[in-house]
Formats: structure tokens, sequence, C-alpha cells
């Protein structure tokens, strides 16, 4: 995800500096057409800024919604994009504090929490999935074997968790609930 300036705001912007630098019309009172310019022009500026705002909130949550599905694949080579795709994300949303702002709200969605399938996917303990018996070659429920994490993925995934943590508070606190960050208990 990159975000990048609509095309479309640097013609409202034009507009707004021509009509402020163009001469009032003999007809109407200088003043009456300067407040009706000025009205305009903030009314218009006030809608680019809300679409503008909507379509960083989907860009945002597009990046988050897609690197989520990869890394919660099968696959390790699935998860490996997925986390690609997420510090792609944390680059671009950390450049400006709206979209800063917009990744915290969307970590306050479940279905758009990253740390959690960090913790799920990449970042869990590798468990023996050896087959102890054939039974359940004639069950009806295929046996699900998932790939372990490469050493690059885990790599990633720690980077990923590393510019959650520094975006967004409340992620080293969900972190810290998975055991990720052990914290000493002193007793006096």
């Amino acid at each position: 995800m990159y975000l990048k300036k609509p095309l479309w705001t640097e013609g409202v912007a034009e507009q707004a500096n021509s009509n402020e630098s163009s001469p009032p019309s003999s007809l109407e009172p200088e003043s009456e057409s300067a407040s009706a310019a000025a009205a305009a022009t903030t009314a218009v500026e006030e809608l680019v800024n809300s679409v503008n705002n909507q379509r960083i909130y989907r860009e945002v949550s597009l990046a988050l919604r897609t690197g989520l599905r990869d890394a919660c694949a099968e696959f390790s080579f699935l998860r490996l994009r997925g986390l690609r795709s997420f510090l792609q994300s944390l680059r671009s949303i950390a450049q400006s504090d709206s979209t800063i702002l917009l990744f915290c709200h969307t970590q306050s969605i479940p279905e758009l929490q990253v740390v959690p399938v960090l913790f799920q996917h990449s970042l869990k303990e590798t468990e023996d999935e050896r087959v102890t018996s054939l039974d359940h070659i004639f069950s009806v429920e295929p046996m699900k074997i998932t790939s372990p994490s490469s050493d690059a993925e885990v790599a990633l995934a720690l980077r990923v968790l590393e510019g959650c943590c520094l975006l967004h508070p409340e992620s080293s606190r969900l972190a810290n609930k998975f055991k990720a960050i052990q914290v000493p208990v002193l007793g006096f």
C-alpha cells in the first residue's frame, strides 16, 4: 500500500487559487462575491477532505485484510507474502499522523487485529504433527497440516510486531496477553 495524493485534489486546489485571484464581476458587490466564493471554496475543501479520509480508511483496511488473509495461510511462503505486505503497509501508515490514527482505529476491530494473527500463525510454537495412526485416512474429515514457520517468516513476523507496537500502544498489551513479553514480578 502506497498512499498517494489523489489526482482530483490538485484540480480543486487550482480552482480555489484561481477563484481567489480572479477579479469580481461588476454586477455583484465585492463583499457578496468574495463571501460566496469563500463559502463555496470551504464547502468544496470539506468535501474533498471527507472523501480523502474515506479513501485512506478504505486503503488501510484493504491492506490489512489482504495481509491478514495471506498471514493466516497454511503454507509458509504465503504467510511470508502477507508479512511483507504488512511491513509495506506499516511503512506507508507511519508517514502521516492521520493514517496512524486510522491504523489505531482499525486495531480496535477484532477482524483487523494484526497481533493475534502473528501469534496464532507465524510465531506459534511448532507442534509435532506426526501421524501416529492411519485412522484419519478412513475417516470423513481430512487431517489439516500446516507448514511450520521458517526462520525468515519468524524474523518478518517480529518486525511486523515491532511496527504494530510502535504505532499502536495497545498492541504491546495484546502481545503481553499472548505471553510474548514476560514481565518479571518483583516480590518484596
